[in-house]
């Protein structure tokens, strides 16, 4: 299974969006897809056609280890499982403040599931907390939604630092993928100045030994799209919304970007998995009738760490 964190400390860069529609993507390619909610919000859950304050067991649950991962998934599309989220997750930095251990919970409730799913997402809220790093230590990749604009691009090399010290010190396995660029505007020409800036930067850093060394700026990116903004009111990914919108031709080059790097990394395995498959329980998510309500950056050079 690779597990991949959605991750940027910034909100309203496409992280639900991007989290929910490569599942979804990779799902209808006949992979086994679980995404994991960790956000207090519970946009990837909303997203997901669930209703928050209906769910009973959550990724609250999980982390508090009052509930097994494997029993707490739901089957909410073919190939496609959901670890949902609710608002009782606001309080979990501050209970497990305590408890020895609390960075790897996450990643110690889903190692007995590793045979059973070819892809995990994991929907990180948008800060660096305990939340944030219980997602790093349980992935092997970090995907890096991203909005070409100045602003956006403020926190980028925070981030990037922080995973690099969770590479360090928690979880070695950790690399960035890549950065895949989100409401990208075709007709601008700030968009492709950010790109070349983002790609000379992260060339810079091949050859060392930092976490990004290998990462990519994604060959597609996500255009600016309506129907990606209206989809989640209706609780479906924009592959039921309107499949043959841009948002959906998009996400789908995505899935497939993935698809193809797995295909590249399973030929370099040097062991063959083991052949023990365990026994997932899914239960039926609850459906309601309501439908859920959703409501020129200027250039400057990018402030990044050193690759050296």
């Amino acid at each position: 299974m690779r597990t991949i964190a959605v991750l940027n400390q910034k909100g309203g860069v496409g992280k639900t969006t991007t989290a929910v529609n490569i599942a979804a993507a990779l799902a209808a390619m006949g992979r086994r897809v679980v995404a994991i909610d960790l956000d207090p919000q519970a946009h990837l859950t909303i997203h997901l056609g669930l209703e928050p304050q209906t769910v009973k067991c959550s990724s609250y649950e999980v982390l508090m280890q009052s509930a097994q991962f494997q029993q707490e998934i739901l089957l909410v599309r073919p190939n496609l499982w959901l670890l949902p989220a609710n608002i009782n997750l606001v309080g979990a930095e501050t209970e497990l403040v305590t408890v020895v251990g609390r960075e790897t919970i996450l990643r110690e409730a889903i190692q007995p599931s590793h045979n059973e799913f070819d892809y995990c997402f994991i929907d990180c809220p948008p800060s660096l907390g305990l939340l944030t790093l219980n997602a790093l230590a349980a992935a092997q990749e970090v995907l890096i939604p991203l909005q070409p604009h100045f602003l956006a691009l403020q926190g980028f090399g925070k981030l990037l630092q922080t995973v690099d010290l969770v590479n360090k010190r928690i979880n070695p396995d950790l690399k960035v993928t890549g950065v895949l660029l989100c409401m990208y505007d075709v007709r601008a020409s700030l968009p492709n100045e950010v790109r070349a800036d983002i790609e000379q930067f992260l060339a810079g850093a091949r050859g060392t030994n930092r976490a990004w060394s290998q990462a990519q700026v994604l060959p597609t990116f996500i255009r600016r799209n309506i129907k990606l903004a209206e989809a989640p009111s209706y609780g479906k990914t924009i592959f039921e919304y309107d499949p043959n919108c841009n948002g959906a031709e998009d996400y789908r080059k995505v899935g497939e970007f993935f698809c193809s790097t797995a295909s590249r990394l399973h030929s370099s395995e040097q062991q063959e998995p083991s052949a023990e498959i365990l026994s997932v329980t899914v239960r039926q998510p609850q459906t309601s009738q309501s439908q859920i309500s959703q409501v020129t950056a200027i250039h400057a050079p990018i402030q990044l760490p050193p690759a050296q």
